[in-house]
């Protein structure tokens, strides 16, 4: 079966941000780490690549250098149940980075991440439209996802 591993370029950072995302999400532990040999160009012993799993899915963290920078085309998807798992990794992945609009926000690695609920794409995909209007709407003026908004705007109140 295949299996699709994304791989996030850092410079210098890599294992920084791995350990920082475990600390964050369940279930999750480092699979391997692979350290710059005598061949360089890196530092003897520090790290190149990082493998780690986040509540069963799997990343690599490379320390690629400076070349390139992450940018808001490419997100990670968090979905949450609750309010509680919306308000909890909203504020621990934006700590240290920035908060943006409608659940999106940038951690202090400068990764882009989307804080959604499981609800939402259903309530934009309603078949009545003046509903997925109306969530569309309220979800456009969030900075932080606020269920409880969305629910109302759902219903029409």
């Amino acid at each position: 079966m295949l299996k699709i591993t994304p791989f996030l370029w850092f410079d210098g950072q890599a294992e920084a941000a791995a350990i920082h995302y475990l600390s964050i999400f369940p279930n999750s532990r480092v699979t391997s780490v692979l350290r710059w040999g005598e061949a360089g160009p890196g530092p003897k012993g520090s790290v190149l690549t990082i493998a780690f799993s986040l509540d069963g899915n799997d990343f690599v963290a490379l320390n690629g250098g400076p070349q390139f920078k992450f940018s808001e085309a490419i997100s990670l998807m968090v979905p949450c149940k609750t309010q509680d798992e919306v308000d909890g990794y909203w504020e621990k992945l934006s700590a240290g980075g920035s908060k943006g609009q409608c659940g999106w926000l940038k951690d202090r690695f400068g990764v882009s991440w989307q804080v959604a609920p499981t609800m939402l794409p259903e309530m934009l995909q309603d078949k009545d439209q003046a509903k997925a209007d109306r969530v569309m709407r309220a979800m456009m003026q969030m900075s932080k996802i606020d269920i409880a908004a969305l629910k109302r705007a759902y219903d029409g109140g």
